[in-house]
C-alpha cells in the first residue's frame, strides 16, 4: 500500500520513516507556495556533490562476488557542484549523486514498517534525465543518503544544481516486521555508497 502525503508526515511524526533535514514546507500556503509533498510522493533535493567516473583505466566490472562499493570509491572521482553555474550533464553521461536527506526506514518490532521507492520526476524525465535505472527500491532498515544513478539520455545538456528538488520518495508499508538484513551501502554519506 502507497502512502499518501498525510500518513508520509505521520510516519515522520512517530519516528517510523525519518528524513533529515524534513522536507518543509507539509503544506502550501499563500506566502509559500512551494510544497514537496505532492499527493503520494515527497521531493527529495540533490546532494552538493556528484561521484564522477574515471575514464581511461583498464577496467571491467565483474558483479558475481558482489561488494562494489569499495571498488567505486576508487573509479570515481569526488566533484562539488558549482551551486552558481550547476554541473552540465551533457547527453549520453552517467553520474552518481545523492539526496540532501538522510532517508532511514527503521525497523522496530510493533511498530508499522516502510520501505520506499525513488523515482524520478515527470518535468526531469521529458527532459531525458534518469535518477536511477533498476534499483530504485530503499528496503526496510536502510539509513542513509540515497544514491541517484543520473544519466541524461536526451539531446542536450541538463544543469544539475545542488539543493534542487531532483527525485521523489514514494512510501509503501511491509506487511509484518522483516528481519534485518544491511547491505553494503548502509550508513552512505558519499554517492559512491561510502561514508565520508
Amino acid at each position: 500500500m502507497i502512502l499518501s502525503n498525510a500518513e508520509i508526515q505521520r510516519a515522520i511524526d512517530s519516528g517510523d520513516l525519518i528524513i533529515q533535514p524534513e522536507p518543509l514546507p507539509r503544506t502550501p500556503s499563500l506566502t509559500d507556495p512551494a510544497c514537496p509533498y505532492d499527493t503520494t510522493a515527497v521531493n527529495l533535493r540533490l546532494g552538493d556533490s556528484l561521484a564522477v567516473p574515471i575514464t581511461g583505466r583498464p577496467l571491467a566490472f565483474d558483479l558475481r562476488g558482489g561488494g562494489v562499493a569499495a571498488l567505486l570509491s576508487q573509479i570515481y572521482r569526488n566533484q562539488t557542484i558549482d551551486p552558481a553555474g550547476g554541473y552540465a550533464l551533457q547527453p549520453g553521461s552517467f553520474v552518481l549523486g545523492g539526496t540532501l536527506e538522510r532517508v532511514a526506514f527503521p525497523i522496530r518490532e510493533g511498530r508499522p514498517c516502510y520501505a520506499g521507492r525513488i523515482e524520478g520526476r515527470s518535468s526531469f524525465s521529458r527532459c531525458g534525465l534518469i535518477v536511477h535505472f533498476t534499483a530504485p527500491t530503499i528496503h526496510s532498515g536502510f539509513d542513509g543518503k540515497i544514491t541517484l544513478e543520473m544519466k541524461n539520455l536526451g539531446a542536450y545538456p541538463i544543469i544539475l544544481y545542488p539543493g534542487m528538488e531532483i527525485a521523489q520518495l514514494i512510501v509503501e508499508q511491509v506487511l509484518s516486521t522483516p528481519f534485518s538484513r544491511p547491505s553494503q551501502f548502509q550508513g552512505q554519506t558519499s554517492p559512491a555508497g561510502t561514508q565520508t
